[in-house]
C-alpha cells in the first residue's frame, strides 16, 4: 500500500507486472546500451478511486528526444483527429481570434488541421523528432514538458486560450497538480482543458492487460477524474466515451462555475457505481490476466512445438508489458514487423525480440501474427487480407486468447 498522487489516500495494489523496461526504449542490437527497469505495480485508491501505478518511471526516461511513436501512422487516428479538429473549430475555436495549445502534439496530427485553418496555435511536446515533423507541416511547436511554468510563460508570450487539448498524455504525467495549474493560469475565462485517454472501465471488462505500462501511470475513470478536477480548483463538466484505443473516455474540465455539467457525467457516475468502485473487481481482473497470459504462453509453446511459423505484428508500446510478464521472446516469436522506421532494425525493450520492416511479414508469410497492435485490428486486418487468403491466422489474447 502507498499514497495516491492525487489525493494522499491509501492505494491498495491489485496486480504486479514484475519487472519492466521503459515501453519505447527499443534496443540498438549493436549493443553498449545499458536498460532501464522497473517494478511496474497497479493500485486503486480507496479515497479518490484513481488506478495508479506504484512506481514511477521519470518523464526524461519514457520521452527522450527520439521518442519513436507517431500518432499520424495510423489511418484510424488520422481519422479520429480530423473530425476532432472539425468539432474544435466548430465549437470551442468558432470565436473571435481564438488561441488553442496541445499538451503532447506529438507529430501534428490534429495540430496541423488547426493549423491549416488560420486558427492561433501552439503544441507543446519534449520528443524533438516528432516536433520537427509536426513543424515541417507548419505547426508551431514548442520543445519541452508542459507544467505550470508552461502555462505562466505561455499565457505572458501569446495570451490566453480558449482550449486546451491534449490526447493520450495527461495519463502520463505523474505531476498532475502541476498540469492544472498551469491549465489555469493559461485558460481565458469560460475556457475549456479537454484531454481523451483510455478508459479504465473499459481496459477492466475486456482484460486489456497490456494498456497497463510504464506511460500509463494512471488509468482514468470518470469518478477518478472528477475528484482529480475538484482537488485542483475545476470541474468535470462533459464526457464522451469515444471507439478509438479500444474504449477511450474524453473529458472537459472547466474552472470550479464556470460551466454546467452536462447530464453525461452523472449518467457515467451512476455506470461506475455498478461496477468500478470496489478493490475486488480490480482483484479478478487481477487473475484473468494470469489466465489469459498462461493461456497465449502455451498456445505459443504448442505452435512452436509442432513446427509452426509464427511472428509478432506491431512493436507497440503495450506489447512490452506482454513479452516481458509472459517470458516471451525470440524463441517463441523470432521477429515482429512494424511500419515506424525508427523501430525497424532494433530489439524489443526487455524481451529483445527482433523488429523488421513490413515487407518481412509476406516474405513469406508465417502460419500464425501474434497481434500485439490489437486496437486496430480492423484496419491491419483489411491491409493484410493476402495474410487470410495464404491461410493464415492472427492470435489475439485480450479479452482472451483466441485465434481468427
Amino acid at each position: 500500500m502507498t499514497n495516491c498522487r492525487i489525493c494522499g489516500g491509501n492505494v491498495r495494489e491489485f496486480f504486479d507486472f514484475g519487472r519492466q523496461p521503459v515501453s519505447d526504449a527499443f534496443i540498438d542490437p549493436s549493443g553498449g546500451q545499458t536498460e532501464f527497469f522497473y517494478q511496474l505495480a497497479v493500485g486503486y485508491c480507496t479515497g479518490c478511486a484513481m488506478v495508479q501505478q506504484l512506481k514511477e518511471v521519470s518523464r526524461d526516461r519514457m520521452f527522450p528526444a527520439d521518442y519513436p511513436y507517431r500518432s499520424s501512422g495510423s489511418a484510424v487516428m488520422r481519422e479520429h483527429f480530423a473530425a476532432t479538429a472539425d468539432r474544435f473549430l466548430a465549437t470551442e475555436l468558432a470565436g473571435d481570434d481564438p488561441f488553442y495549445v496541445e499538451i503532447g502534439c506529438n507529430d501534428g496530427i490534429l495540430l496541423g488541421a488547426i493549423s491549416r485553418a488560420g486558427v492561433r496555435h501552439l503544441g507543446v511536446d519534449p520528443a524533438e523528432g516528432a516536433v520537427e515533423v509536426a513543424r515541417a507541416h507548419g505547426c508551431r511547436v514548442r520543445d519541452g514538458f508542459f507544467e505550470e511554468a508552461t502555462g505562466v510563460g505561455i499565457r505572458a508570450a501569446e495570451g490566453p486560450a480558449q482550449l486546451i487539448f491534449s490526447a493520450n498524455t495527461i495519463s502520463h504525467i505523474g505531476y498532475i497538480d502541476s498540469i492544472f495549474a498551469g491549465a489555469d493560469a493559461l485558460l481565458a475565462p469560460g475556457g475549456v482543458f479537454v484531454f481523451e485517454d483510455r478508459y479504465v472501465g473499459d481496459i477492466i471488462e475486456n482484460t486489456y492487460f497490456d494498456q497497463v505500462y510504464d506511460e500509463h501511470f494512471y488509468l482514468f475513470g470518470v469518478r477518478s477524474v472528477r475528484n482529480m478536477a475538484r482537488r485542483f480548483g475545476f470541474d468535470l463538466v462533459d464526457v464522451e466515451h469515444l471507439p478509438v484505443h479500444g474504449g477511450a473516455m474524453r473529458y472537459t474540465t472547466a474552472r470550479a462555475g464556470e460551466r454546467v455539467p452536462t447530464d453525461a457525467v452523472g449518467d457515467w457516475l451512476a455506470v461506475e457505481e455498478k461496477g468500478l468502485t470496489e478493490l475486488s473487481v480490480y482483484e479478478e481482473f487481477g487473475a484473468r490476466v494470469e489466465t489469459n497470459s498462461r493461456a497465449l504462453v502455451d498456445l505459443l509453446t504448442s505452435l512452436r512445438a509442432e513446427g509452426r511459423s509464427v511472428v509478432g505484428y506491431g512493436a507497440t508500446s503495450k506489447s512490452a508489458t506482454v513479452t516481458n510478464y509472459c517470458g516471451i521472446g525470440p524463441e517463441l516469436i523470432p521477429f515482429i514487423c512494424d511500419s515506424t522506421p525508427e523501430k525497424q532494425g532494433r530489439l524489443t525493450p526487455g524481451s529483445r525480440i527482433p523488429i523488421l520492416p513490413p515487407e518481412a511479414f509476406s516474405d513469406p508469410y508465417p502460419d500464425y501474427a501474434v497481434l500485439f497492435a490489437w486496437n486496430h485490428a480492423e484496419e491491419i486486418m483489411a491491409k493484410e487480407q493476402a495474410f487470410r487468403e495464404a491461410d493464415g491466422r492472427w492470435i489475439l489474447y485480450v479479452p482472451d486468447v483466441h485465434i481468427v
